[in-house]
């Protein structure tokens, strides 16, 4: 389909295990050759009936439920189309447990299912009954989830960096793609996922992570409840900071934009975060390479921030 400058192709492959992986290539109308890639990374958002919708417009015309979240988190824009429009093929993929990746909603266990549908009037919001109740109860459930994959000797983290480097590994193969000019990007637990895909990918030369930048200890005691599985490897914390494996892979360039209000972090662990990443890279004999924005305002990634990283991926996979 064709739309707003925007070309795209809809895909789908096996990751080996569940439903196919449903996905967008998004580039700009008429590019030829090899374009640098970007794996743009949703969001958790609580919001798991959707995947890759909550960031990228495909071939229909986005429902109003999805529109307020776009104007909710990202200024009203679809950030994945921005960023074909600026010149990148932009791989936009559901991962486990969001989308055509989630759990059926009769499979999650009743005793989540009705916990949910308790929680629905307290949550509110203009969202359909069936997405309502479906994010409800997958949110519940993802303690299940989690409890399962350590079962399996595994973490949800783990699932779902492996997922998203089955993508990456998918857009470096493509023909219009140059697999030496690879990024990835994405707010919240999309920049859980940036974090993770580039500390357990070569293929990643240029990493963007948007409101999802701590350490552990600016965490405790404040905002451990309010996070997703994803951001607490089982072990890791015997081994390192969240900070450490966002700065694993220096000096690869690194972005963390922070928002001074946000409501999921402390803004001390957001500063000791930037002191620990800085340090890292300086480490390295590469301190150009992390750049730290704080923004005012709460969760977000918003035009500007987006127009932001847009220019530093630029500055990176345009050379």
């Amino acid at each position: 389909w064709e739309r707003d400058g925007v070309a795209g192709e809809e895909l789908s492959w096996s990751v080996g295990y569940g439903p196919r992986t449903q996905a967008w290539l998004l580039k700009p109308i008429g590019a030829t050759g090899r374009l640098p890639g970007i794996a743009a990374l949703h969001d958790h958002g609580g919001w798991k009936f959707h995947g890759k919708e909550k960031i990228a417009l495909g071939p229909d015309a986005a429902p109003a439920e999805l529109t307020r979240f776009h104007q909710g988190c990202y200024g009203g824009r679809a950030y994945a189309n921005e960023l074909a429009r600026a010149g990148y093929a932009v791989l936009v993929h559901d991962t486990f447990q969001w989308g055509s990746r989630r759990f059926p909603f009769e499979t999650i266990p009743e005793w989540d299912r009705l916990c949910a549908q308790a929680m629905v009037p307290l949550i509110g919001g203009e969202v359909p009954k069936e997405i309502a109740d479906y994010n409800a109860a997958a949110g519940l459930h993802e303690h299940t989830v989690e409890r399962y994959a350590v079962l399996l000797g595994t973490t949800m983290s783990a699932i779902i960096a492996f997922e998203d480097r089955i993508a990456a590994n998918y857009l470096a193969s493509r023909r219009d793609v140059d697999a030496s000019r690879i990024g990835c990007v994405g707010l919240s637990g999309g920049g859980l996922r940036s974090t993770l895909l580039n500390a357990t990918s070569d293929r990643i030369a240029a990493a963007v992570v948007v409101g999802l930048m701590s350490t552990y200890d600016g965490l405790l005691d404040h905002n451990v409840n309010s996070h997703t599985w994803m951001l607490y490897p089982s072990g890791w914390g015997k081994h390192g900071d969240w900070p450490d494996l966002a700065a694993c892979r220096a000096p690869s360039p690194l972005l963390v934009q922070y928002d001074n209000e946000d409501g999921l972090f402390t803004l001390a662990g957001m500063k000791a975060a930037h002191r620990a990443l800085g340090a890292h890279f300086k480490f390295v004999r590469a301190p150009k390479n992390y750049v730290g924005q704080f923004y005012p305002g709460p969760h977000k990634f918003d035009v500007p921030m987006q127009d932001a990283a847009i220019a530093w991926l630029g500055s990176h996979l345009k050379k």
